[in-house]
This record gives structure tokens, sequence and C-alpha cells, in this order.
């Protein structure tokens, strides 16, 4: 019987994997199975529908219009791994071309430009004034702690062991009052309770982006939704391999070989419940197959509502970090779940998506925002709960008819009561959290005719405004220590990978894509023995003079 790899999850990072087994391994497509508990996962988008069947999710009363939980930025300098592995992988929209060639190109035709990234009760931060958005607004001590974080050797990483962002500046508390603050915690999704050893991370791997933060000019933005430009091509391209995806799938414990000093990880099971039948069962693992496990997933237990309903928050600990979890129980360097996964208030944040059947609200927001759709992020930082708005390149959905608008938003605090409506925008239904932006849309209306006097045309144009919660959307970035994260290969593993945000790996930058291509492709040239200097090479603009004299100038702007 050949050799077998066993998937615990369909997300990116298992997908990769796949692909790096049968593009790099020469494996073929049979010899791989991926088990998945819902469809859409981090990178989703589809119609609202297409969600309420699958794992935890509620019928809808109104199930109209199109949804995506959260948006991904890529980044063509810094996602090595992405755009090489990708490169494999055709397009479905232009045959011929890859799906990297495919976003590249219609990057290339759509840079990103943000004009309207921060907004304050005077209007958009573009003012020419100390506060224009274009000034980091750092003093000099701002300056020494953020550039003696970025010095902070590698080597020396866990000095900052369960350090967070706050406590590293809580010498100059200065700093998270700063344009340069508001731009990063809504583009990256930190907090001041993040991990300060996460933040010393992006600065050197983004240094690129500092100095153009403020206009976003560095984003990567795919054609549509990152589901239908990323995930159907490369399920799309497995399947005809004849890789087999098995749905409804939750994996809920291991059954490990029993080694003499029980310190070799050798998976020979792996238990199972059908979610949508109730089966149960044991799925046999041999000693030279493969699993790969996505040890943690941000868009677990999320849940969502619609136009008039608000969410029911899903109280379920995370299913794959349970896994991880019952793992631990067997090995003691596994990492330690409960370090991202039991402080849902370190974590959560809101997002919501709106759909209309016109361009009217649109025009009216690119109207105060002075830009067109797909100039990225704009921000209201004076918003009781740091409210964002992402209106995409349109359509954002193969589907979406041609008269129709999508966009989405987000909010950062959503226990924390809102501007205009009068309540936390956790308990908020989607007609709620519209008028919360349409009051905030107002507030930094400068003309005459303001949107406020076109309330009735814009409500007769929504199709559905769907809240969705994430209690652990920026899990990954909770305080943590080295050793709270397993590698990617534990020590001593000899069947058993861990390929999500939460496993180890030296220099790279959770949150992102390119972080699980590179878990995927490490797990994969050391189970077959591959040369491990035929990995993808990184680039290490912090070591760049050019670079680095560009971000030095950007602290002082």
């Amino acid at each position: 019987m050949s050799q077998k790899a066993y998937m615990i999850g369909t997300g990116i990072g298992n997908l990769a994997a796949a692909l790096y087994l049968i593009r790099d391994g020469h494996w073929r497509g049979e010899q791989i199975t991926l088990f998945g508990l819902e469809q859409h996962g981090a990178n989703d988008g589809a119609k609202v529908s297409d969600y309420e069947d699958e794992y935890s999710n509620q019928t809808l009363s109104n199930n109209a219009g199109y949804m995506a939980k959260g948006g991904r930025m890529l980044n063509e300098e810094t996602y090595e791994n992405l755009w090489d592995l990708m490169s494999y992988v055709p397009s479905l929209d232009h045959p011929g071309q890859s799906v990297t060639e495919e976003i590249l190109e219609f990057d290339h035709a759509h840079p990103t430009h943000d004009v309207a990234r921060l907004m304050d009760s005077k209007g958009i931060r573009n003012r020419g004034d100390k506060n224009d958005y274009s000034h980091m607004q750092f003093n000099n001590l701002d300056r020494y702690w953020l550039t003696r974080l970025m010095m902070l050797p590698e080597s020396k990483e866990e000095e900052l062991n369960d350090i967070t962002i706050a406590e590293w500046f809580k010498k100059t508390p200065h700093i998270f009052k700063t344009n340069f603050w508001y731009m990063w915690e809504t583009t990256f999704a930190f907090k001041k309770e993040s991990s300060a050893m996460e933040l010393r991370r992006y600065m050197n791997r983004m240094i690129l982006e500092f100095s153009r933060i403020n206009t976003l000019a560095g984003v990567t933005r795919t054609p549509f939704n990152q589901y239908e430009s990323l995930i159907l091509p490369m399920r799309s391209l497995l399947e005809d391999k004849g890789v087999k995806f098995v749905n409804n799938m939750k994996i809920v414990d291991w059954e490990f070989q029993d080694t003499l000093l029980r310190d070799e990880i050798i998976v020979k099971g792996l238990k199972y419940e059908n979610v949508e039948t109730g089966e149960t069962g044991v799925i046999p693992v041999e000693d030279t197959d493969l699993v790969f496990d996505t040890n943690g997933a941000i868009t677990d237990s999320s849940s969502f509502g619609d136009l008039d309903t608000p969410i029911v928050e899903n109280m379920e600990y995370a299913p794959s970090a349970a896994l991880w979890k019952k793992a631990t129980e067997h090995f003691f360097d596994l990492g330690h779940p409960d370090k991202f996964f039991n402080d849902r208030a370190a974590s959560e944040w809101m997002s919501f998506n709106v759909t209309t059947n016109n361009h009217y609200l649109l025009n009216q927001i690119t109207r105060i925002t002075q830009q067109q759709p797909g100039n990225a992020l704009n921000t209201w930082i004076e918003s009781n709960n740091l409210l964002s708005i992402v209106v995409h390149h349109q359509p954002h959905f193969h589907e979406q008819r041609e008269n129709e608008t999508v966009f989405w938003g987000y909010a950062m605090f959503p226990r924390k009561v809102g501007d205009y409506v009068k309540k936390p925008f956790i308990e908020m239904n989607g007609r709620e959290i519209l008028e919360e932006l349409l009051g905030h849309l107002s507030a930094v209306d400068t003309s005459e005719d303001n949107i406020a006097n076109h309330y009735d045309e814009i409500w007769e144009s929504i199709v559905n405004v769907v809240p969705v919660f994430m209690p652990y959307a920026s899990a990954l970035f909770n305080k943590r220590a080295v050793g709270d994260r397993p590698l990617v290969v534990p020590k001593h593993s000899k069947n058993l990978a861990f390929i999500s945000q939460f496993a180890e790996m030296p220099f790279d930058m959770v949150f992102t894509e390119q972080y699980s291509y590179r878990c995927a492709q490490t797990a994969v040239y050391h189970f077959l023995g591959l040369d491990k200097s035929k990995l993808t090479k990184m680039h290490h603009y912090e070591k760049d003079p050019k670079v680095m004299a560009r971000a030095t100038k950007t602290m002082f702007r």
C-alpha cells in the first residue's frame, strides 16, 4: 500500500501542503485526503445562504447578499512562498495564466493609493496640518522604544516572553495616540494587549511597507474575494489531481503509538465525528503515513446574523485548538493552546458585510472619502468601537450582479457601546450597524447636501447587512512566550506536522497567507527529505540599507 497523507482542515495551509506534495514531492493526488469541518475558513467569500448549512451556523431570516468573514491584504514583496506556489496553479478565469500572473496583473492595473486612511471629527486627515495622515507623529521616546524593539536580535526573542505591546511602550504611552498606531492596529489587527514579540517580527518583515503605510501602496489585491481568487483554484487543481476532500468531518482526538520512552510522536489513528450524520469512528494511520494538522483557526466558533438579527455568541472552544490541546495531553512540548484560545477579550473583533441593490451608497462613500472602490481602508479613529470599512473593487464576487454593491467593515472593540446606536456593537443587528456607520459618514461629510439627507434612498437599496463575530480573530497576536507554539514538525515527531498561524517558525510573521504556505513547505520538505536549501528564498528588507534609510526618514516624517 502506498504512503498516504491525512490533512486535518481544508484551509489554505493544508491546500498548500497538498500542492507541495504533488509538485515537489511527486505524489499522486490519490494519496492525499483532506478533512474539512467547514468549507469556508479564514480566506472565505460566498453568498450568505452558502454558510447556513455549515458547522455551528444558524439559519437566517434574511440570507440574501454576500459575505466574507474577513479580508486579507497580500504583499508582492514579502509573500514569496505564495507567489511561487500559485505560479503552479492555473487561473480558473483566464486559461493559460497562473493564479500568480492573474493576481499581479490585476493589482498592477488597479494599484492601491489610499487618501482617506484616517478620519477624525474634522474629516479626512489629509488636510496638510500636524495631524495629516502622512505624519507618523512619533516623539523621541516613541522612536527609541520602537527602534529598540526592532533591533532586538531574533536570538534574544525570549526577552519578549509574555510582554504586551502596552508593557513594552509603558514609558511612552504617547505612541498609542499617533497616526502610526491608528494605522498599524487597524491594518494588521494588533491591539495594545497583543504580543510585543509579534510586533517585533512585523517591524522587521514588513519594514518595506513602513514608509508607505499611510497610502497602503504595498497592498496587493486579488481580482475577487480570496476564496474565489485563491482557494477555489487550489481546490480545483487538487481535485483534478485526484485528491479526496471529506466534508463535515470533525477530528476529535488522536491515537498515538506507545513508544518506549513516550517521546516519539507517531500518530496511529484519528478519531472522528461526522457532524452531519453523527457517525463516529477511527481512521487508521500507518507508521509511514503523514498527518498535517491545522492546530488553530482564527475563524473558529464565529457566529453571524442578518439585517434584523444580531449574532448569538458561539461559546464553543475553537475545535481546531481543542484537537491541538488533546495532543498536548500526550506530549509536553507541543505548546499551550490556552494562551491563544482562552482569552476572547484579547482576540475578538467583529466584521460586517453590506449588500445593496444599486450603487447609491457606494457613490456617497466614494464622494465622502475622495477615492474610488479598491483603494483599501478607511478608519474613524475617534469612534468608540474603532470602526473601519473596506470598499472593494467591484464586483467582489463572481455572482454579484451588475447593479449590486458589496463592501466590508469591522469593529476592533465589539463590546463597547456605539457612538450613534447606544448599545454594544456585538448586540447590534445589521440595520443598527449600518445606522452606526451612516452616522460616522455623516459626521465627516463636508457637503452642504449631507449624506444624512438621503437616508431613505439608502435604506431602500439595502439587501442585507450581515454582522459576523469572531472571538479568535486576533488570537495569533496574543501575548506569548517562546515555546507556546509547537514547531511545524515537533522534535521526535515521525509523522505529525502542524500547519497554521499557531505553529512556530523563525523570522516570518503570522496573520498572513505567506506564513501558512511556509509552514506547508517546511513540513513537506522535512518529511520527504527534500533539500532544505531549495526552500523558497525569503527577502530580508531589514538588511537593505536603502529600505532602512527610508524607514528612518519615515520615523521623523
